[in-house]
């Protein structure tokens, strides 16, 4: 019985061993006719690497390139220092140069460190690593994938050179952080080539193989610290460098390792000359790339709209007036807090004690309120640094990050933002663009396009053009600017105001859109209808019909003061329009994406032009002939208005030494309570649009920060930059359509002889031009206004009770008064609006 169990376990055991010996047979035919057929065909896989898409701009020059965390930097090896080549030999595979391609003993020792659950060092030697990383997927962990990573190692042995394996290994294995390679690692961890690598360095480097998470020195700089010293200590070991030289390395490593630094993506510290600019055009070429290409890997090139010049003088621009504008809203907010504390606290804490009213008592709560602010600004940031230094985790995790994040909150509150974005009129290239006051991993809202934002005045130009366009208000028509209640639908008062609570009685409508006028303009509102006027404006912004509610675009008096929300990138395509003489502007960022090979595979702008010829006639949003008249309109804002103080800025010398003017427009906003400031404007090249305010709504600017006082400048500083050596040319004029007129300012009608200094040369739509004298300045007003002044002199005297007027030293013809008394009342009025006083007497008796 025991000799039959024998006999069938020996039988099995031989049938094991047979198929075995076939397996292993099979399997060692199978790689020998493999490598002789790569030996026929000298085929390996293609060892290509992932190229990053290139963003060019409007000239070709290079912005950034986009390798997301996978960022690749090719070096040759003859380039680096020995120092590298020996930190990584002393760490990863001290025999590389010796084996041919795998080593037993590293194999067997990782077998037994596997089996009995203890470290004994990895079996893989540099030519595995690397093989594996081409041509296996070693994230799975299995024997068939160890297999197929010797062989390829083999393989690879076989076809290479030591020193082409370790330059190919030096420039495609992952260092952590997003980056590929020694080179762009060297640039993300020490901000320099792989040329200029130290001891330290290196050392820093070859750690990161093993878990780069694990000894990131800007996260767990303690334990990148103590691994660090036993790659020098064995480098010393070895001989490759003195222990001198080790410990100058070290300490000087050390000595200025920058513990503030947090581990960002390598995506997010690229070069890149525009890097919001970038952003925006990131997020565009998600929505058209798909599939197996990858716009980090697959190496495009990007030809954009972006001119280097424009958004090198918009980032000045914005950097110098967004620091202006946080010191001068500091230094206001100080001084209220300031006359608040030393005023009215102890006035407060006075009544709290006389009348036992501790709710009254605030010093407690400004006490609690000053130390919270210490904390957030000197003590949390020290904190920060300790938790590091010392590893620190948890008390980083509890108290750093809570501090941080209220930290963010209060700067939202607190620290005044700003944006831009400029665009060619006839194109709708985005020239430039910066979405705010620092772009890093905290801020990437990019808010020229994506904030919808209370536009304020500047959205006054949009419902001006259709009154323009009705023909039921021109350039010089009588508006009364006088405090008025107008009725909301249900019945309810809405009362406006002035910026300055002025009141200027009768201007024209020029004068009312130039000056930013509220009152005015609501009236121009009023006789032009909500439905038409926010009909224009939409169709001027471009938005969507289905999103105008929930942008605040309903019918009613506050939309007049731009009381909704816009984008800025809206707002400048708008303005656009204007400047383009009422055609379609569509604001782009791309014009073309060239593959690898130069072969353009996405031509947006093509796209784009053949949309806009599709539409016909519907292009021409607004008639040219209206354009026209705006833009001559708002050519006064510089001239006279809210934006004089930039005029100058756009006078130039040319090379000749003849000076020469570059004509602009523009309008100007602040939203209530001084929250939001503005400036949009264009020139026969350009527009821009600028925007500053806080990212969270409530807290105002202060009363020195407007739309004229910082967005203004901001605005006149970039429009003046991007013109300089450009040639002047005027707005394009309809060939028929629009005349031009001087009338008189005062009454908007043709002026007599006694109008010459209310002079005014404006532009209208044919037929809608003055055709009636001036009524104020004529003689027969004049002789009114002598009469009225008389009459006043008599009534202050009180010789209108004992005498007639004796009119005879006047030398007045009196025939005109037999009409009636509407020239009297007109004489009248001008005098009270001169003198700035009432009269007050009988018209009957006048016309005595």
């Amino acid at each position: 019985m025991d000799n039959g169990k024998i006999k069938k376990s020996t039988v099995i055991l031989i049938s094991i061993l047979f198929l075995s010996s076939i397996l292993i047979g099979a399997a060692t035919g199978w790689m020998i006719s493999e490598t002789v057929n790569i030996k026929n065909s000298e085929f390996l896989t293609s060892l290509d690497t992932a190229l990053p898409t290139k963003l060019l701009d409007i000239n070709g020059e290079l912005i950034t390139e986009f390798a997301s965390d996978e960022k690749r930097e090719i070096i040759s090896l003859n380039k680096l220092p020995q120092h590298m080549l020996d930190a990584l030999l002393t760490r990863e595979d001290r025999i590389f140069y010796s084996h041919k391609g795998f080593s037993f003993k590293a194999l067997i020792r990782a077998v037994v460190g596997k089996l009995t659950g203890r470290s004994l060092g990895g079996g893989s030697t540099l030519t595995q690593q690397i093989a594996g990383t081409i041509y296996c997927d070693r994230s799975e962990m299995s024997i068939m994938r160890k297999i197929k990573e010797l062989w390829w190692a083999i393989q690879m042995e076989r076809r290479y050179s030591k020193n082409e394996i370790l330059e190919l290994y030096l420039n495609k294995i992952y260092f952590g952080g997003g980056t590929y390679g020694v080179n762009a690692a060297s640039k993300y961890y020490f901000g320099h080539s792989a040329t200029e690598i130290t001891p330290a360095e290196a050392s820093i480097l070859v750690i990161q193989l093993s878990n780069p998470a694990f000894y990131n020195p800007f996260e767990h700089p303690n334990r990148a610290m103590e691994r660090q010293k036993d790659v020098l200590a064995s480098m010393v070991k070895a001989g490759y460098i003195t222990q001198e030289e080790s410990d100058e390395s070290f300490d000087d490593f050390w000595g200025n390792f920058d513990y503030t630094r947090t581990s960002s993506s390598a995506y997010l510290i690229r070069d890149d000359k525009a890097p919001w600019f970038s952003e925006y055009v990131r997020r565009e070429l998600g929505n058209m790339i798909y599939g197996s290409q990858n716009i980090y890997t697959s190496g495009f090139t990007v030809n954009t709209t972006l001119n280097l010049s424009h958004q090198k003088a918009a980032q000045d621009s914005m950097d110098k007036y967004i620091a202006r504008a946080n010191k001068l809203y500091q230094e206001e907010h100080s001084t209220r807090s300031n006359m608040a504390y030393n005023t009215y606290i102890p006035m407060t804490e006075l009544f709290a004690l006389l009348f036992n009213l501790p709710a009254l008592k605030v010093s407690a709560q400004r006490s609690e309120s000053i130390s919270k602010a210490t904390y957030l600004s000197d003590i949390n940031p020290i904190v920060d640094v300790f938790s590091l230094m010392c590893g620190l985790d948890n008390l980083k995790v509890s108290l750093v990050n809570r501090a941080n994040t209220q930290t963010k909150k209060e700067n939202e509150k607190t620290t005044i933002e700003g944006t831009m974005i400029s665009l060619e009129n006839e194109t709708g290239y985005i020239t430039a663009l910066v979405g705010g006051s620092k772009f890093d991993s905290e801020n990437q809202f990019i808010r020229a396009t994506q904030a919808k934002l209370q536009p304020g005045s500047t959205f006054k130009p949009l419902y001006y053009t259709e009154a323009i366009n009705s023909r039921k208000f021109t350039p010089t028509t009588i508006i009364s600017d006088t405090p008025v209640v107008f009725h909301t639908a249900d019945g309810k008062p809405y009362i406006p105001q002035n910026f300055k609570g002025e009141w200027l009685g009768n201007v024209t409508l020029y004068f009312a859109l130039t000056t930013s006028m509220n009152v005015p303009s609501l009236k121009v509102l009023d006789g032009i209808g909500f439905e038409a006027a926010i009909n224009r404006a939409v169709s001027l912004l471009g938005i969507p019909r289905e999103e105008l509610s929930q942008r605040g675009f309903v019918p009613g008096y506050p939309i007049g003061l731009g009381v909704c929300s816009v984008r800025p990138i809206e707002l400048a395509r708008a303005y656009a329009v204007l400047a383009n003489g009422g055609k379609a502007v569509t604001p782009m960022a791309i014009r073309t994406v060239e593959d690898k090979n130069g072969n353009i595979i996405l031509n947006p702008e093509r796209e784009i032009r053949e949309a806009q010829q599709a539409k016909g006639s519907s292009a021409q949003i607004i008639p040219a002939e209206t354009a026209f008249v705006m833009t001559k309109l708002l050519e006064q804002t510089v001239g006279t208005g809210t934006l004089w103080r930039q005029k100058w800025k756009f006078t130039y010398t040319n090379d000749k030494g003849v000076k020469y003017n570059m004509p602009i427009a523009g309008k100007t906003g602040t939203t209530q309570n001084w929250a939001d400031a503005w400036t949009s404007g264009y020139s026969p090249y350009y527009t821009s649009t600028f925007w500053f305010g806080f990212d969270r709504p409530g807290q105002s600017l202060g009363l020195q920060i407007t739309g004229a006082t910082l967005a203004g400048f901001a605005w006149g500083d970039y429009m003046r930059e991007i013109h300089t050596n450009l040639i002047a040319k005027d707005f394009p004029k309809p060939l028929e359509g629009v005349i031009e007129a001087t009338v008189c300012s005062v009454s908007g009608q043709l002026p007599t002889a006694n109008c010459q200094s209310h002079l005014t040369t404006q532009w209208y739509l044919e037929g809608t031009q003055p055709t009636s004298v001036c009524t104020v300045h004529s003689s027969n007003t004049s002789s009114f206004i002598s009469i009225a002044r008389l009459r006043n002199e008599m009534y202050k005297s009180g010789q209108h009770l004992t005498e007639k007027p004796d009119y005879s030293p006047l030398k007045l013809n009196l025939d005109f008064l037999k009409p009636g008394y509407e020239n009297t009342v007109k004489a009248i009025e001008s005098v009270e609006e001169e003198e700035e006083k009432e009269i007050n007497f009988d018209y009957n008796y006048l016309m005595e």
